[in-house]
This record gives C-alpha cells, structure tokens and sequence, in this order.
C-alpha cells in the first residue's frame, strides 16, 4: 500500500482491449498514470481483441476514445509517448493461434524485456475458461507465481458457480497471481476508512457494541439501467451490489485490527467478519431481506421510464432494481448490532454513504423532552458524490437556559487543489506493483455468496410478484419493516 515502494518492469495484456470498460475506465487510468509518470519506464502494453486492426488502427481507436474521455485535458505529446508503449494482437478469446500470436508479440516487447505479465480480464465472466485454458496452452501461466491475471467481478452468480469459476482460475494459475478486482476498494475514502478507525485514538474505543446503536450502509444510484438490460436482468441489485461492493464495505467497517498492513493480514480479519455473520433461516427471511423494482418516475426534473419498460428487459420480469437487507454479526464486538445494507436504482440521487448511529446517553440532563426523542450522535461517512466526514453533535443552544441542540461538523478529506484520483488509477498501480492489499482472496468471495445465497434461492422461487417505487424516490417504505426499532429509519443524506 505504500505508494513510494518500486514499481518492477511489466508487460499488460488486455483481453477485450475495445471493450466498454477498457474504454472508459482502463485506458484512461493507465493514461492518466503516464501522465504523473507512476509507470515504470519499462511498461508494454498488448491490446487484444476480435477485431482484425494492426497497431496503427489500435491506436487511432484509442486516441478517440481517450479525447472523448480527458476533453481539453487531451494531451498529444503525452499520447504519443503512452502510444509507443502499445502492440494490438487480433484474435478471439477462443483460438489458440491467437494465443501463439500474442505469444510471439510478448518476445517483441517495446520499452524492453520484462519478466512479470499482467492479464486483465475485461471480459464477459463467460469467457474466463476459455482464456485460462489457452493462456496455459502455451505457458504463459508459468511460471506459477509471478505472471498475474486479473478479473472483474461478478465472481460467479451464486455460491456454486463461484466456486467452479475458482476451481477454473486455480487449474492454472495460483491463488496468489489471481487478482479480483473490485473498484470500490480503490476508493479513497474507502481506504481512508482504515486509517480513520485504526489511526485515530479517540474512534476505536467507542467502535463496538457498547456504543453504536446500528449501522447504515447505503449505495444509491439515480441512473436506470441504460443499456445493460441483458447483464442486468439476469443479474439484480444484490448480485450486482450487495454480494460485493457492500459485504467489502461491510467487513471494513466491521473488522478487527489486523496484526500488519499486509495483504493477506488484512484479507484473514474481513473473512473472520463473513464467517461471523448470523445466518438468515428460511422462516425469517422476509425480516432481512426486501426487495423491490422501480416504476415511473421523476429524476432529476425529468420523467424517466420504469424497469418494465427499459429496453431489453424481459416482460414480467421480477428482477429486483432495489435492496434492503439486515444482517447480524456474532462476535464479542458486533453481537447485537444491526448492520442495515440498501441499494438501488432510479433513486432520488446518486450516494453512498456508512452512516453510524451511536446509543443514547444513559441520562438525559439538559432537556426536557423524553430521552427517546432527543436527536442521536451520527458519524456518516461520505464517499460518493462527497467525500468527507459527517458528525453530529449535541452543544448548548446560545441564549438563557440549558438546553441543547444539534450542530454539524464537515471534514473533507481532500485539500484545496488537490485532484481525486480515480479508484481504477490506484488499483492498476498495485497489479503493476503486486500489491494484493485492495483485492479480493478467494475465500472472501466464498463466504459473501454463503451469507446471501439463501436470500437468492428464497427469491429464485417468487417468480409471481415484485413490489416497486417510484422513480425519484428513496425507495419503497416497505423497507423500513427490517428495522428492529421503531426509531431507527434510514439515513438518505448528509
């Protein structure tokens, strides 16, 4: 994690180089840390993809995309430097001479040769198999330990496929080479996170069970699907969100300090969390779990279709666009405080937040009103769109007589003038590095389908009806039934 450690010689190969999420999310990383010179000067690139181009046309493609993405900030002379880095290998995921051509492309290396390979997966899930098969038809698995592959989540679609998908990767590579990623652990205030809770003497005592009423962790979206129809409606809000982005935050939020800043240190403490996790009996499930899906409605001032409706959706769809769910952590930290985890689409705006609602003084001295009325302490942690501190605090109102009110405190995390720097650019710099700190080990993923997979089968099976919401909103009122209290309620904002 230390961002001043040496950074070894690298070849990057990416599969799927014309790709939606090579365009908009990789190729500008990259480009922006050739931009800040975080590359080391030996650094090859390989585009591979199905489309029959020469390394002039790759280049071409990814000037276009790059303006499109940087605007004015395009810089030419930096393009052509980060360019002559590039070779374009035509192929499909599934011939093996293509494997031999990029072979052959990895022996013409053009800053230098290096011995440590990057394979990014920017790909369809679907295709791992095929990739893996053929990257050890021709060795470049081997040596075991020091090539990487990288994969995007969704890992798996439930807790079985999870495990063959793994069982595929793991034919051929080690545990150790493989890296899952997930953007949301790229996020500065994600990481900054640890450094708030085990940095800071005066949070830790007060972070347990003894203190802390409940704990939300809330990821809105105020977009709709788009045109991801045939990824989303196979797929849902807790597949695409829950099982991953929001069990990370999750074990954050709730793990035990680790030994050292090391990688598989801080991996073994978010695991314990999941395996500590209560598990939801099939009775009870409808008190842990709701879901809902968005209907017409207002974003932003405009009047926006509803998920029925959205094209490609398939019709009578009960895909859940929306999802609230409670879970309960046994251990002598956690044992009885609720963990309230919802996210969605078409929501009144785009958010996500931790928000940690402490208990109530033991007495109520400086008010008249009853102690179960008086406005509670919050910490909120902002992540997106803001990113700072949120605290709330009870301090003496101004004027005669002792009583109190609420005052607010913001702190940013970011100074003046200083660029936020993109969770992809801090996640390409540690598989450049090694550095496995901000990624997913295996049994990770594991135990997060384990905690959610009884949720899936309940819902596999009510095919009939889905509740919705209106578009704009926060979601369904229905939600608020997983609450154990009746003055717990969610917290939408700062």
């Amino acid at each position: 994690m230390n961002q001043e450690e040496p950074l070894y010689p690298c070849s990057f190969v990416i599969f799927g180089a014309t790709g939606h999420l090579a365009a908009t999310k990789l190729l500008p990383a990259l480009y922006k840390l050739e931009a800040q010179a975080r590359l080391p000067d030996v650094t090859n690139f390989i585009a591979f993809a199905r489309r029959n181009w020469d390394d002039k046309a790759w280049c071409t493609h990814m000037e276009q995309s790059l303006r499109l993405q940087s605007g004015e900030r395009f810089d030419a002379e930096l393009f052509r430097k980060f360019s002559a880095r590039f070779s374009y290998v035509a192929g499909d995921l599934a011939d093996p001479q293509a494997y031999k051509r990029l072979m052959d492309e990895l022996g013409r290396p053009k800053t230098g040769v290096c011995s440590n390979i990057v394979f990014y997966l920017a790909i369809k899930p679907s295709d791992f198999t095929a990739v893996a098969n053929n990257l050890a038809a021709v060795g470049l698995n081997r040596p075991r330990g020091l090539h990487r592959v990288v994969v995007e989540k969704p890992f798996g679609e439930d807790l079985e496929s999870a495990q063959v998908l793994n069982e595929v990767l793991h034919r051929h590579f080690d545990e150790q080479q493989i890296f899952r990623i997930d953007h949301y652990l790229g996020k500065e205030t994600v990481q900054n996170l640890l450094v708030f809770r085990f940095a800071n003497l005066l949070i830790e005592p007060l972070w347990n069970r003894n203190y802390i009423d409940h704990v939300q962790i809330t990821v809105g979206e105020s977009a709709g699907i788009g045109t991801r129809a045939d990824y989303y409606d196979k797929t849902g809000a807790l597949r695409d969100m829950l099982q991953n982005h929001m069990m990370q935050l999750l074990t954050l939020v709730a793990m035990e300090p680790p030994p050292a800043l090391e990688a598989d240190a801080l991996r073994d403490e978010k695991v314990k969390v999941l395996r500590s996790i209560r598990s939801i009996p099939r009775r009870a499930l409808h008190a842990h779990a709701f879901r809902a899906q968005y209907r017409a409605g207002i974003v932003d001032g405009k009047q926006v279709a509803g998920y029925q409706d959205e094209a490609g959706v398939e019709p009578g769809s009960v895909t859940e666009t929306f999802v609230a769910a409670k879970f309960l952590i046994d251990n002598w930290r956690w044992r009885g405080v609720p963990f309230y985890l919802r996210t969605g689409k078409r929501l009144q705006r785009q958010t996500s937040a931790i928000a940690i609602r402490f208990r109530h003084p033991p007495q109520q001295l400086f008010s008249e009103t009853p102690l179960e009325n008086m406005d509670p302490n919050w910490i909120v942690l902002s992540i997106q769109p803001s990113e700072n501190m949120h605290l709330e605090i009870h301090a003496k109102q101004p004027g005669l007589g002792m009583r109190t009110h609420m005052i607010q405190m913001d702190a940013g995390y970011r100074g003046d003038g200083e660029r936020p720097i993109d969770a992809y650019e801090a996640l390409l710099l540690d598989i450049v590095r090694g550095d496995a700190t901000n990624f997913i080990r295996f049994d990770e993923v594991e135990w997060a389908w384990r905690v959610v997979d009884p949720i899936l089968k309940f819902w596999a099976q009510e095919r009939d009806f889905i509740p919705s919401y209106s578009a704009g909103t926060w979601g369904p009122e229905e939600s608020d039934r997983l609450f154990e209290w009746d003055y717990q309620t969610w917290r939408d904002g700062l």
